[in-house]
């Protein structure tokens, strides 16, 4: 079918056909009393939260037992970071192949024996009596991770445009909130002296469980139909350009995550409790501004929101290495994970929306090049530490994120029906 230009100026999404946005302003606002709460879309678009809920507090448990495991095993650093990078290669596998089972068979057939899954694959981590042994079942978890990662994303592609009107931004804050929740959980038990297999084991069931929920709400998307030859999730390298701006923010993601507390501790000269609120006002910030970002998505278009993140995230990353002070420091990474909190959902929401029918395979090449940023970001900024020193290292996220901003045009989406 033809393409449809979206909205004023090309920065506005596709309104869905008008059975879809019917059935939305039917769940949205039927009067208390009337079944408000369990109409079809809100049960779907619940459904996702709980997917997105159930894969961060998988993430969370896994981290908050990390010393642990290493603990437990007798292994340093560098033996750690290798079974760290099996996880990172069993997501990339796993998103390589799950594009083509999304649109063959639908989303939900592939996200939710992915969302069972999760939390039962990080029981075998528990037992692990080597680092071999423990590498392997981290690439087992990373492979299920990853096709739930882009199965579900599809999913609340889908949901959304049924939706209709941008409700992205709010799945990936949940995702945040289900890791703290799984790291608070993971800390609880280790206060408590519980093994990693208790916490795993709690965990897993109580995934499984909210798996199970989802299983009954999540919508049921059709298959797509049969590609015609060279058509396949329409303009290829449109999409591998949307991988390559969800690349710039994830690389911020991963430096932040590594290099925030070290900048603040080593070239500051913050004490050491002092140092981990850059990272906590990071993360703070970005679940904040993706809990806003739906709003301003569907107020302003995600063209000017994403320039304006990208201004956001490179202004305040830049005037913390300036300024050279803890506490400006700290604003400042807050600044840059409000700026970059938007960003990441509204490329995967452009991605999935330039074809709906083959959004798996486009957001499968796009979460595979963001992927690719977050493993790499801290090793990048490391090296580049290595020659120039951690303040000018870290001016390379600032710099990523100003070029988002400058092709923040690369969102403007003309959807095929």
């Amino acid at each position: 079918m033809p393409h449809l230009a979206a909205g004023r100026g090309g920065d506005r999404r596709r309104r869905p056909a008008r059975p879809a946005r019917r059935a939305a302003r039917r769940g949205r606002h039927r009067p208390a009393g009337q079944g408000a709460r369990v109409t079809p879309l809100r049960r779907a678009r619940v459904a996702v939260y709980l997917l997105f809920l159930l894969a961060g507090a998988a993430v969370g448990t896994w981290t908050a037992r990390i010393p642990a495991i290493k603990e437990g095993l007798g292994i340093g650093d560098g033996q750690l970071s290798l079974a760290l990078l099996a996880i990172a290669a069993g997501a990339v596998a796993g998103m390589q192949g799950v594009g083509r089972l999304v649109d063959r068979y639908g989303s939900s057939p592939v996200m939710l024996p992915a969302a069972l899954l999760q939390g039962v694959m990080l029981v075998p981590a528990a037992y692990a009596p080597n680092l071999l042994t423990l590498a392997v079942a981290l690439f087992g978890f990373g492979i299920v991770h990853g096709v739930l990662d882009v199965s579900m994303n599809a999913n609340a592609v889908e949901v959304e445009l049924a939706w209709g009107k941008p409700i992205m931004s709010s799945f990936h804050a949940v995702f945040s909130i289900g890791g703290f929740a799984g790291a608070t959980l993971g800390g609880v038990f280790a206060h408590a002296g519980l093994s990693p297999a208790a916490t795993f084991w709690t965990g897993g069931l109580v995934i499984a469980a909210l798996a199970a929920w989802a299983a009954r709400w999540a919508l049921r998307s059709a298959p797509a139909r049969t590609a015609t030859a060279g058509e396949e999730a329409g303009h290829p390298r449109r999409i591998v350009f949307l991988g390559v701006l969800a690349f710039c923010c994830l690389v911020g993601e991963g430096a932040a995550a590594d290099w925030s507390s070290v900048y603040l501790r080593e070239d500051l000269g913050s004490s050491a409790g002092f140092a981990a609120a850059g990272y906590a006002a990071f993360a703070a910030m970005m679940t904040a501004g993706r809990l806003a970002g739906d709003r301003l998505a569907a107020r302003f278009g995600p063209v000017p929101l994403v320039r304006a993140c990208g201004l956001l995230a490179a202004s305040g990353l830049g005037v913390s290495l300036l300024a050279g002070h803890p506490v400006a420091a700290v604003i400042g990474f807050g600044c840059f994970g409000a700026g970059l909190s938007c960003i990441v959902p509204q490329v995967f929401s452009a991605a999935g929306h330039r074809d709906p029918a083959y959004a798996g395979r486009a957001l499968a090449r796009v979460a595979s090049i963001g992927y690719l940023g977050f493993l790499s970001g801290p090793v990048l900024i490391g090296a580049a530490a290595e020659l120039t020193g951690l303040p000018r290292a870290l001016a390379l996220p600032a710099l990523l994120a100003a070029f988002v901003a400058l092709a923040a045009t690369a969102l403007r989406t003309r959807v095929r029906a």
